[in-house]
């Protein structure tokens, strides 16, 4: 068999600069093969032309050419469940040792467990590096020990475990002519695995100056380019996350790094409480007697509810595979609210729909609106429609881009009336959290 080599595993790490593990990797003294798997546990769920596949892609093969130019080396792709992948990587190279950055899902630490004794019963080492947050798992917790079940305690907790740190990148850039001399490595079209291209295109990220430094006043207002679009290149990592905390420490805006703190707080919540990616936080929430209406969960889904603001909101996710935060917080309100839809059935159409994707963000922030999760608003919290639209789209520049029919005869009356919505939605859910 030929010579040793390390293998890196790219998984939510999609970039060759300041990624951790791959530094690590090159950092040694045999060469690096760069690994991805188009992973058949996750992609035999999606429709063939989803658009974060067709992203993953994408990036690919930017990095794919970035090494075959540079250092005659590549990225081999797979399609197929990373055990099989293993199996067949460890027949064709004399592997000396994997390694990845981690993942906090429940699904991929289940993967991650299953690789790394298939690796170990081989003699392979398995090492896996943070990389996609500034804390992970406990580091971030009560004086006490336990998790933090409040935004605010935690987000001060971690602004001071951070000043206790050096921030620096990973300059795995510096390291590429370690690579393996391969350049043609399998490659995959998106065909071959039986996709086909999106037509959603995942936004440029924007953190220039002026964006940051007005960000707390415009990130409300959905008609305006008031926020980063951040959210799927930090899901992917085609950006490097100490960057963007970087950018935001100079900047010296509160609310911008606050947002990504909440990031890692979902995470550290998903980590902590595994069960909560279908289960209410708080189990009483369990016990709602949801109406769960197909109907009106499909006149939902379509923007068609009669609520200009919702069905702009809904119309954008659709055709862009993105959505405001104001506007998932109206719109997943309106339907744990005032259609009394169960929000697992909206978390699961935002993890269809969504490029930025994010299981621990995604279930956090719809149990946020459902009442259900942790540091929620309270259950008789109720967006109000018309006072959300006063509130961030005064003069309908939003509503006008998607639902310009909204006010003629061809726009349906509301699907339900808000006051008699928000009194059975009170009834309801009192019901179920006081019995």
């Amino acid at each position: 068999m030929s010579d040793k080599l390390r293998v890196f595993w790219f998984r939510r790490d999609m970039r060759l600069e300041d990624n951790v593990g791959l530094y690590e990797a090159l950092s040694g003294d045999f060469p690096v093969m760069p690994l991805f798997i188009f992973d058949k546990h996750i992609l035999d769920e999606l429709p063939k032309d989803d658009a974060r596949v067709t992203f993953i892609h994408q990036e690919l093969q930017k990095m794919r050419s970035h090494l075959q130019d540079h250092f005659g080396s590549s990225i081999a792709t797979y399609h197929d469940t990373p055990e099989k992948v293993f199996k067949q990587l460890m027949q064709d190279y004399n592997i000396e040792a994997v390694y990845t950055n981690r993942d906090y899902e429940p699904y991929a630490q289940k993967r991650d467990a299953k690789i790394n004794a298939l690796l170990a019963k081989n003699g392979i080492e398995f090492h896996d590096f943070k990389d996609q947050v500034i804390f992970e798992k406990t580091q971030v917790e009560k004086n006490d020990g336990g998790m933090y079940l409040v935004f605010t305690p935690y987000m001060k907790q971690w602004k001071k475990e951070f000043e206790k740190i050096n921030l620096k990148p990973a300059p795995s850039e510096d390291h590429l002519d370690n690579t393996y001399k391969n350049s043609r490595l399998p490659n995959l079209s998106l065909s071959d695995m039986g996709f086909e291209t999106s037509t959603i295109k995942a936004p440029d990220y924007n953190l220039d100056k002026d964006l940051l430094d007005n960000y707390e006043d415009t990130r409300n207002i959905p008609s305006i380019e008031g926020t980063s679009r951040l959210s799927p290149h930090l899901r992917f990592g085609t950006v490097g996350y100490r960057k963007v905390v970087q950018k935001a420490l100079e900047a010296e805006n509160e609310a911008f790094l606050d947002e990504l703190i909440w990031r890692e707080f979902y995470k550290a919540i998903l980590y902590h409480y595994p069960e909560t990616q279908d289960r209410a936080f708080k189990p009483k929430y369990d016990r709602i007697q949801w109406r769960n209406n197909e109907e009106e969960f499909e006149k939902w889904k379509k923007g068609e509810t009669g609520y200009p603001i919702v069905d702009a909101g809904m119309r954008q996710l659709n055709n862009t595979g993105w959505i405001h935060n104001r506007l998932r917080m109206v719109v997943g309100s309106f339907l744990c609210k005032h259609l009394l839809i169960d929000w697992r059935w909206g978390e699961a159409y935002f993890a269809e729909k969504l490029l930025d994707y994010e299981m621990s963000s995604n279930v956090g922030g719809w149990q946020w609106v459902a009442g259900s999760g942790v540091d929620a608003a309270p259950y008789f919290r109720v967006f109000n429609p018309y006072s959300q639209t006063d509130r961030f789209d005064k003069d309908k520049k939003f509503i006008n881009k998607w639902v310009p029919e909204h006010d003629s005869d061809d726009y349906p009356e509301p699907m339900v009336e808000h006051k008699m919505a928000r009194e059975r939605c009170l009834k309801t859910f009192k019901e179920a959290v006081q019995s």
